[in-house]
């Protein structure tokens, strides 16, 4: 008389789509952000990623059998498509994004069994691979369009894309050139300068000045502190945990801090602190990529030492290491460390004493 259905028998409405769809909204700010001040680059980055995630997706379901929703529909490949597109250069070459989509999705995702099964972040692996293979295109950043004598045009955007030059004739690295002075770099490659070649506490101390003019107004500092309102945004709807993003960022800022301030011995030194923590990926690094519910701890304990070793090692690489950012590596090598880190902090079962199982 009854109909005997298998445990569990509640539902929730929390299903994979669902979260995948509010992470893609909390980045949207950050995309308005950085189209306002990089250019159309950044929208047609967007729309090749999104594109090749979709062909891909349907490819390898077609090639394990699968129906072509079950591979398409969760909306990871999406998501990964958007983190990796937003952290390339804007106006990096077609194939960039191509080779970078084809081995997030294929090397470090079906290749493991897909969504839930990789061992590392998908989009982190692909942006690894690609700046170690292609490092003059995944350093060429334009400066913000409001420092060029003329903005690249939608047509422009094209152009540089996918045929490396815009439509009058220049490349990228002629437009780079054509800003002079510390606008020609971005703030992670000129603050590394400041800590390792300039000796005079004057001339770094106005070194960093227009850093930090370049960090909050020229573009960096409003796009980490829009990643930093989705991240937020986030935490409030308990789509991700505080403690990741919260340990990762404290234990970047404390060493940050006690390094310049031992290294410089000046309290100005203190200004660094915060030019590394609204340059670079910093902000899209916590909440958005080192939380990967797959690749991350998953237990309370866990997701603080999780994010605190991603934090040291941004530090490391930031300050010791030959790479200005470094939170692709951190994460990469953390993710390393998750099986040990959540095997030795194992929540207490309820009932059970400590040291028994």
């Amino acid at each position: 008389m009854f109909k005997m259905i298998s445990s569990p028998h509640t539902h929730s409405s929390n299903l994979t789509v669902n979260f995948m769809l509010w992470v893609i909204v909390a980045m949207l700010p950050a995309l308005f952000v950085q189209w306002y001040f990089f250019g159309y680059g950044v929208l047609i980055q967007i729309a090749l990623a999104v594109s090749l995630a979709i062909i891909i997706e349907i490819a390898v379901a077609k090639l394990r059998q699968k129906p072509t929703a079950f591979y398409v529909e969760d909306m990871s490949g999406i998501l990964t498509a958007f983190i990796l597109a937003m952290a390339i250069p804007p106006y990096a070459p077609y194939w960039i994004i191509t080779i970078g989509m084809i081995v997030a999705l294929l090397l470090a995702k079906h290749v493991y069994g897909g969504l839930g099964q990789n061992l590392f972040n998908p989009a982190m692996i692909g942006y690894a691979l690609l700046l170690v293979s292609f490092p003059v295109q995944m350093t060429a950043w334009l400066p913000p369009t409001a420092l060029l004598n003329e903005a690249p045009t939608l047509a422009d955007s094209f152009s540089l894309i996918f045929q490396g030059v815009t439509t009058d004739g220049f490349t990228i690295h002629q437009l780079i050139q054509s800003v002079d002075g510390i606008s020609s770099a971005t703030v992670l490659d000129g603050s590394k300068t400041a800590m390792t070649s300039i000796k005079d506490s004057i001339y770094r101390a106005m070194l960093f000045d227009e850093l930090l003019e370049k960090v909050f107004f020229g573009g960096w500092g409003q796009i980490n502190l829009a990643f930093l309102f989705g991240g937020l945004v986030l935490i409030y709807k308990r789509i991700i945990h505080w403690q990741i993003p919260v340990a990762m960022l404290s234990t970047f800022a404390i060493f940050s801090l006690l390094h310049d301030l031992f290294l410089w011995q000046n309290s100005d030194a203190i200004w660094a602190m915060p030019l590394h923590l609204f340059s670079g990926a910093m902000m899209f690094g916590a909440f958005f990529i080192a939380t990967d519910p797959v690749s991350a701890s998953i237990t309370p304990k866990g997701k603080l030492i999780f994010g605190a070793l991603v934090g040291l090692l941004v530090y490391l690489i930031r300050y010791l290491g030959n790479y200005p950012d470094g939170v692709a590596f951190a994460v990469l090598l953390a993710n390393i460390c998750v099986p040990l880190i959540d095997h030795y902090t194992q929540p207490r079962l309820y009932g059970t004493k400590l040291g028994r199982k």
